[in-house]
């Protein structure tokens, strides 16, 4: 493909994932993308087909880029256990806060194909047999981490990162705080997440 080609592809892709992202599959117009990426419609069509395949492409792409950062985290066989949780926290809340609409993208699609979406990308039996399973396991063996699943430990600490983004429109609205200092509470997040699942660890 041509370079100019993957310019035009990339453009649509992006206008398309703001879009979607914000509207969902029924929201979305094809017009409204092609116009956000400027170019005409029947070069988006010729480009995507269809609003299902350019959907589609980018649930994919959206997921492998939110649960692959998973992976290689959890995957690594050079960081502790404490090592892994900063880089997840870390890692998380920067993707997020510079696109908070991605939880909502993924979950209500999730929830309609719950088994489709996850088959594509394989993370969840990733995360099964990630290395990061085969630390607790036996951290628990040793008695330095509760005897649990492992899965209980990764939605804690899925639920303390992503909660207070899918909650923000709750969060603000009732506690009326300003933009500005929810995102200084996000930013220190990072610190406190890590002391918090610590703590957790240590409940026998």
């Amino acid at each position: 493909m041509a370079v100019k080609e993957k310019d035009t592809e990339q453009k649509i892709k992006e206008a398309a994932r703001k879009i979607f992202q914000q509207k969902g599959f029924a929201g979305a117009r094809t017009r409204d993308i092609a116009e956000s990426a400027g170019i005409n419609l029947a070069l988006l069509n010729y480009y995507f087909r269809s609003k299902q395949k350019l959907y589609d492409i980018i649930m994919t792409e959206t997921m492998q880029t939110f649960f692959g950062g998973v992976i290689k985290i959890l995957d690594n066989q050079e960081t502790s256990l404490e090592e892994k949780v900063e880089a997840f926290v870390l890692h998380y809340i920067d993707l997020l806060s510079e696109n908070a609409n991605i939880p909502h993208f993924i979950l209500n699609n999730v929830r309609e194909d719950p088994e489709g979406y996850l088959d594509k990308i394989g993370s969840l039996q990733q995360a099964k047999h990630s290395f990061f399973v085969q630390q607790f396991l036996q951290a628990a063996m040793e008695g330095k981490v509760p005897p649990i699943n492992p899965i209980h430990f990764i939605m804690n600490l899925i639920g303390l990162v992503v909660f207070p983004f899918l909650a923000k429109p709750m969060i603000v609205a009732t506690t009326e705080i300003s933009d500005e200092i929810y995102r200084e509470m996000i930013e220190e997040r990072k610190r406190l997440i890590p002391l918090w699942v610590n703590a957790m660890l240590k409940v026998k």
